[in-house]
């Protein structure tokens, strides 16, 4: 007989989980028959203890398997079904860009996104900025969506890995987050219950990410590559660099408006664009759309520049309550905060230094993020036109726009901006794709 106290001490001596003691464990962690206590020390086991590529596996299919895993066959889709994912990073708005491109190009983009925690902006908080929107529709409508637009972008229902769930909530307050065997099997959890055909990682380095490191980067990345495409799910993944933010803004609805911009076909920026390209492509070589990464990108750019990403991307809306004209006129939709000030260095000079998680919390100060799950945030807030690395600043080129409720919290703001930069020091400037894992 299986106890749950017997798989925890095994793991912690650091011995090697069979694939039913782990879900054993994960079947107790969704029913309620191991307790708190329990889940937090084998969460601490293996926090320390780690877990080999055969045991990433068993619990990532076992936490999966939780709950409901989509099928999609009964649509008779006539491509494939894919999604990509990103660790998270300060003004990251690629998923909104990215979708319908995939759309476009003839492949299915179920995604199932996350809300902002900490210093990291959420793409459903993102949405949750267009009126009428819905961010959590029932299965039925999900798949409507993505049948007739191409892609659809959702929260995490309460069917879908149910495990993570409460795992997740217990790693939170156990200070056991930081582990990645568990990082990887609580993402690709989630992603591979959306029965998906192929997926692409985005996993961020640098002073706003959480892998801060390149070297923890590619371990988290190659364990997500290998774990996923053990599990079934063809998988490939980008390093890409966040020391600098992103797209020039940061904030909910202003990171939609330039997401709305790029898909338009306005100005786009080349960091932002280079990156959602180059996501793009993997997908669509995995997908089969496309032979080479050289064809893959020119059918991004193509599905960009002629309308139809943009045509996805309002269908996409509309299916899921959202205006019918927002990429024509975003301004009429999305909020637009009270009191807009440039932010001015205290002297000039060439940004060669960004701290990114600070900026990220300069947007948490302005209350467009959230240091609790629970937290209300303000969609209207964040920055604008902000200045990257090896950029001059001074009395004729301001850091950022801040947009924010009160003159109180623009202060605030402001402030903790002009600390995120130094004029002296290495510059971290350099490619935006680092690495790719596949």
């Amino acid at each position: 007989m299986l106890l749950p106290q017997e798989i925890i001490r095994k793991k912690r001596d650091a011995q090697r989980l069979t694939p039913g003691e782990i879900e054993f464990f994960v079947s107790g962690l969704s029913s309620g028959a191991v307790s708190e206590g329990q889940v937090a020390a084998f969460a601490m086991a293996v926090f320390f203890r780690g877990m080999d590529m055969t045991e990433r596996v068993a619990l990532t299919r076992a936490m999966m398997q939780s709950g409901v895993v989509l099928d999609w066959s009964p649509l008779k889709l006539d491509g494939p079904i894919l999604d990509k994912h990103s660790t998270g990073g300060v003004g990251d708005k690629v998923s909104l860009i990215l979708g319908p491109i995939v759309a476009a190009c003839g492949g299915y983009v179920p995604m199932i996104s996350g809300r902002g925690l900490g210093h990291t902006g959420g793409t459903l908080d993102k949405f949750d900025s267009i009126p009428g929107y819905r961010t959590a529709p029932d299965l039925e409508t999900f798949r409507k969506v993505v049948k007739n637009a191409g892609c659809a972008i959702i929260g995490q229902t309460a069917d879908l890995a149910p495990a993570d769930r409460r795992f997740y909530a217990i790693r939170d307050v156990t200070a056991t987050v930081e582990s990645v065997p568990l990082i990887t099997a609580s993402i690709l959890s989630k992603k591979l219950a959306a029965g998906l055909n192929g997926l692409v990682m985005d996993v961020k380095t640098g002073s706003g990410a959480f892998a801060a490191e390149l070297k923890m980067a590619r371990e988290l990345a190659d364990s997500i590559v290998r774990v996923a495409n053990g599990a079934g799910v063809k998988t490939s993944a980008l390093i890409t660099d966040m020391n600098q933010v992103l797209g020039h803004t940061a904030g909910n609805a202003l990171e939609m408006r330039e997401a709305i911009a790029c898909l338009r076909g306005d100005t786009c920026d080349a960091r932002l664009l280079d990156v959602t390209l180059a996501l793009s492509a993997e997908l669509l070589i995995i997908g089969n759309r496309a032979e080479d990464v050289k064809q893959a990108r020119r059918m991004a750019e193509r599905a960009l520049e002629s309308g139809r990403a943009a045509e996805h991307f309002q269908r996409m809306v509309v299916g899921l309550g959202g205006p019918a004209d927002i990429v024509e006129r975003a301004d009429k939709y999305l909020p637009q905060a009270p009191v807009v000030r440039p932010c001015y260095p205290e002297e000039a000079g060439t940004i060669h230094i960004m701290d990114v998680r600070a900026v990220g919390m300069a947007v948490v100060a302005l209350g467009g993020g959230r240091t609790r799950p629970e937290d209300d945030i303000d969609h209207r807030v964040g920055l604008t036109d902000i200045a990257g690395l090896g950029d001059q600043v001074g009395p004729d080129r301001p850091l950022a726009i801040v947009h924010a409720a009160d003159e109180a919290s623009a202060s605030v703001a402001m402030e903790r901006v002009r600390r995120a930069v130094r004029f002296t020091g290495e510059s971290r400037m350099g490619p935006v794709v680092i690495e790719e894992l596949r």
